[in-house]
């Protein structure tokens, strides 16, 4: 395994659910979602080309306050996979409505959509082009996040910023307190903490990350209801999960236990659960090279450089 991975994501995991994960929006992401954009209202610069990451997990309500803020902005979508028009499709027809393009079935189409379309792309944009990256509730299941955070770096331009949101380690305690009771692997992977982000973030080569984070708690009326939500959240990719499928008699076990242990006397007795969200925010600064005694400089930063010399 990487130095750069978690210590509790397995990567075989890991690479299922990015394959397999439902390309809708959980309700949670998309209420994360607004409450990142909200932030956006301290940030005066209208970039001229942004990206979604992981637009359909991410928010499709997102993607369209997105493009109704930055209406002259060219977008781009990033997506885990690639499956014809199932990319991104839920998250640009719900930002196509105004748009009536028909396939020979009388369906919506998304291919003839990007046509009429050409500031929207599925894909990334040119290497140090994009001014704003936006990946909402994606990368605590990343098994490299160093990797994906030098990608990030790459597709910026040079002040481009990202903006992200993720879980944070207090997510799910309650749960992992009763999974812990009864002597069972832990319920999900662990997550990482707010600061550990920033270290790398500068590690990545990024300048001037802002970390903050909120708790949500968030209450159920009963035990079948939260296992349903936190099934539309994730997976667990924990490397030492239960390693087999559970039966029906485990499950009722589980129901009992939730029921019994995760019940909040002043909600009424509805189960309570919390859920930490870390949001953060950093920008790519100018380049800067290491002298020594052969020193090497990509034809991108060169670029940078000169550039910045110039303003």
């Amino acid at each position: 395994m990487s130095t750069n991975s978690p210590p509790s994501i397995d990567k075989v995991a890991a690479a299922r659910w990015r394959v397999s994960a439902p390309q809708t929006t959980p309700w949670l992401h998309e209420e994360i979602a607004t409450r990142m954009l909200e932030r956006l209202q301290w940030i005066t610069a209208q970039p001229k080309v942004w990206v979604n990451w992981n637009a359909n997990r991410g928010g499709e309500q997102a993607h369209a306050a997105l493009l109704a803020k930055y209406k002259e902005s060219e977008s781009y979508i990033q997506n885990w996979h690639i499956a014809g028009e199932s990319i991104a499709y839920g998250a640009i027809k719900s930002v196509a409505n105004s748009v009536t393009t028909a396939n020979s079935k009388n369906k919506w189409s998304l291919s003839a959509w990007f046509k009429s379309a050409p500031k929207h792309h599925l894909g990334l944009p040119a290497e140090g082009t994009a001014n704003m990256l936006w990946a909402n509730m994606h990368l605590h299941d990343a098994h490299e996040p160093l990797d994906m955070l030098a990608q990030w770096h790459k597709t910026l331009a040079v002040d481009g910023y990202v903006m992200f949101s993720c879980f944070g380690p207090d997510t799910l305690k309650e749960l992992r307190s009763v999974y812990a009771k009864l002597g069972w692997p832990a319920p999900s992977h662990d997550f990482t903490d707010m600061h550990d982000w920033g270290d790398m973030l500068l590690q990545a080569g990024f300048a001037q990350p802002v970390m903050d984070m909120e708790r949500i708690v968030l209450t159920y009326e009963s035990s079948q209801k939260l296992i349903q939500d936190l099934r539309d959240l994730g997976r667990n990719l924990h490397p030492n999960r239960f390693p087999a499928l559970r039966g029906k008699l485990w499950k009722t076990q589980l129901e009992a236990a939730l029921s019994e242990h995760l019940s909040d006397p002043n909600e009424n007795g509805r189960l309570k659960l919390t859920f930490e969200i870390i949001y953060g925010h950093a920008i790519k600064p100018e380049p800067r090279v290491k002298l020594s005694e052969h020193s090497a400089v990509s034809l991108q930063d060169m670029r940078a450089m000169l550039l910045g010399g110039k303003r």
